[in-house]
């Protein structure tokens, strides 16, 4: 070889891109910010599910007064609300459920002397509990 054509020869470039290393430290990087993100975003729906379910009892509270205006007496069950007496119905069948799925609970006569009360039992869709789990009633 010459020395001219030992000018032409340039060194090859490394090709540029990323480590295995440092591609595993960024996915990492994500699952943490996802994780911590990813949780707060769940929490805010589950309490706007439940914030949902205190407007539903609202909601049903009005169609039993209307029912108890156009009928003359209170109905027996929520599911009254759905047939067509007077000038009903006055809810449909999805509205007896809250956002968890789970029915309202309906009594007739309420206790402490109200007519009638609907509960709202919260996430897990038993009496008691806190946060999201906290019932919520039509007196309320």
């Amino acid at each position: 070889m010459n020395n001219r054509s030992l000018r032409n020869l340039r060194p090859i470039p490394r090709a540029a891109g990323f480590t295995l290393m440092e591609m595993i430290a960024v996915i990492v990087l994500l699952g943490i910010v996802i994780a911590i993100v990813g949780g707060n975003v769940m929490g805010q729906f589950g309490g706007a599910k439940y914030n949902s379910g205190t407007i539903q009892v609202k909601k049903l509270t009005g169609a039993v007064e209307q029912y108890q205006m156009a009928v003359g007496s209170y109905p027996n069950s929520l599911e009254d609300l759905t047939k067509r007496e007077g000038l009903g119905p006055y809810a449909k069948e999805a509205d007896l459920k809250d956002p968890f799925g789970n029915p309202f609970v309906y009594k007739k006569p309420g206790d402490a002397g109200r007519d009638f009360d609907i509960i709202f039992l919260g996430k897990d869709g038993k009496p008691g509990g806190d946060s999201t789990n906290k019932d919520y009633g039509s007196w309320e």
